[in-house]
């Protein structure tokens, strides 16, 4: 067992030493110098300028690279042996950039049972190895490269690869049972996706097995289409499904007709209204493309908003760069999450880029203090500060008025007292006087003059419940016991240009594989790119006519 390190220097949340209280103003990380099985944990390196390790976009050598501050963005430059000097934005705003590293809790521990022990290589050795120091916390799990579109912006460039990749149900299942027989944390959500998911002839048979297997929160990928038809929502709802994570790039025809070549604004309109009938949720997933749909991010929220009785959050993900593309080019389209921050701002006024948005794993104080409570590790989102970012909105019901958290929470000072209580909770101690104790602590961050109509104290704590136990949050109590939220989140996924082996490291989002092995995002659909080798020893040739569009 490893012992736990205090880092160094103290995070600092707050804007100002004088807003943080005095019992937390020498606060300090706890940080694990080990994963679970034994491998040293180099902690979060932080500041810039800063030297990382990456890849030749050429050769995918791995190489060092330097990150530093020019213009106010950070630019990734590295040089090559062999295909000479490479220089790429990571971040387009360098105060966002390091404002996301003061939200940081330190690092997870990793797997006990990971399917390459003693690695040494990363993102060479891949499987989950013994030096990845996060768990799944989002598994995917491809059941089709068939779709019944073809997009331009698809990473996974369905329906043109030649060759049919389609596990059986079989298959499925194995990679559905190496997600649950990770320890000490068994994975307990899988989006299932593709190409188009829902056109696995066994798509609903799979959806009834991931439930039964124990998986307690299940989505699928989609673009919707198949949702069209209300008696297969309700049929998949029916076998176990919770979530469509549901492709949305833009509030009209000709945004559709340039990012999935088909004018497709009505149909995501139907299918939003079949799966508020089916009693499903939605997570609109919108890739942005500089030029192309950036200028309808304030759009994207105002229609969540209006629907967040069956919209949930939204994952906004700029697109990646998977193949060459020239220096000039990169420059004119790259756009990364710190200018989604800053579209929305800019096009709705609901939230400060500097204020009100934050790395999602700052979420992991709660984690650490349930698992005090229980006894029993669970999931973390323990991923890096720079790949994920978002903010949560508190909706009103009548006037739908949207409010970020950060602007009634006191929301870093909450963090690190519940980071803190963690450390000192325990299952056999959490009585009543501790929850006094806990609901007291926490109240004192609380502004009620500046929460939305509605919400008090004991609503946004039932609230921060239903987040973490789904039965409330689905609804299926009497549908009051928590305020509508809305996440407006996203990440950036790495390609070969401003891809930080740091970054894959600490992966939370996995994909599962026939071959019993489990692989980072950033690994298995960029960098070193495992899917590619995946799906063409899994497959078949393509059928007559299986990659033909269908009509929408």
């Amino acid at each position: 067992m490893s012992t736990q390190s205090v880092s160094a220097p103290p995070q600092s949340i707050n804007p100002t030493a004088e807003s943080v209280p005095k019992h937390l103003r020498n606060y300090q990380v706890l940080q694990p110098q080990t994963t679970h099985s034994g491998s040293e944990i180099e902690p979060i390196k932080q500041g810039l300028p800063r030297t990382t390790q990456s890849l030749c976009p050429e050769c995918l050598k791995v190489i060092d690279a330097t990150l530093y501050e020019e213009d106010g963005k950070v630019i990734m430059q590295k040089t090559c042996s062999e295909h000479g000097e490479v220089k790429d934005v990571a971040y387009s705003d360098a105060r966002m950039y390091l404002k996301m590293e003061q939200w940081s809790f330190g690092d997870n521990r990793g797997l006990s049972n990971p399917a390459i022990p003693k690695a040494t290589r990363c993102p060479e050795q891949c499987g989950i190895c013994s030096m990845h120091t996060s768990h799944t916390g989002l598994a995917n799990v491809d059941l089709t490269n068939r779709c019944n579109l073809t997009c331009p912006v698809c990473f996974a460039n369905s329906n043109v690869a030649g060759y049919l990749y389609e596990p059986s149900i079989d298959q499925t299942r194995k990679m559905l049972q190496a997600l649950r027989d990770e320890r000490p944390v068994p994975c307990r959500v899988v989006q299932f996706s593709g190409g188009e998911p829902t056109l696995h002839p066994r798509f609903l048979d799979i959806l009834s097995m991931a439930s039964e297997m124990g998986f307690t929160h299940i989505q699928a990928a989609t673009n919707g289409i198949k949702f069209l038809d209300l008696d297969f929502a309700k049929a998949a709802k029916e076998a176990g499904l919770h979530t469509l994570y549901l492709q949305f790039d833009g509030v009209c025809d000709d945004i559709y007709k340039r990012t999935r070549g088909a004018s497709l604004w009505d149909m995501k309109m139907k299918c939003i209204e079949n799966v508020r009938r089916a009693g499903l949720k939605i997570v609109f997933v919108p890739t942005i493309v500089k030029t192309v749909n950036d200028h309808q991010i304030g759009d994207i929220v105002r229609v969540a908003v209006e629907n967040v009785d069956c919209v949930s959050g939204i994952s906004f993900q700029p697109v990646s760069f998977t193949g060459r593309i020239a220096r000039r080019e990169r420059e004119q389209k790259r756009f990364t999450m710190t200018d989604v921050a800053r579209c929305l701002e800019e096009q709705t006024g609901l939230a400060n880029r500097y204020e009100d948005w934050f790395p999602l794993s700052c979420v992991t104080p709660f984690s650490k203090l349930l698992s005090a409570i229980r006894g029993e590790e669970i999931t973390q989102l323990s991923s890096n500060p720079h790949c994920s970012i978002g903010t949560y909105f508190f909706v009103s019901g009548d006037r739908k008025e949207a409010v970020p958290i950060t602007q009634f929470i006191d929301v870093g000072s909450m963090l690190k007292e519940i980071d803190l209580m963690s450390r000192s909770v325990s299952a056999s101690s959490f009585k009543f006087f501790t929850k006094v104790r806990v609901w007291q602590s926490l109240q004192r961050y609380f502004k009620p003059d500046k929460a939305p109509k509605g919400l008090t104290f004991t609503k946004f704590l039932q609230t921060l419940q239903g987040m973490t136990d789904k039965k409330y949050g689905r609804g299926e109590a009497d549908g009051t016991f928590t305020y509508k939220t809305l996440m407006v989140a996203g990440m950036h996924f790495m390609d070969a240009y401003n891809y930080d082996v740091e970054r894959v490291k600490r992966c939370i989002i996995h994909y599962a594989a026939p071959n019993g092995l489990i692989y980072p995002f950033c690994a298995y659909n960029s960098g070193p790119t495992y899917r590619d080798k995946i799906e063409k020893k899994y497959s078949v040739p393509l059928p007559p006519r299986a990659g033909k569009e269908v009509e929408a």
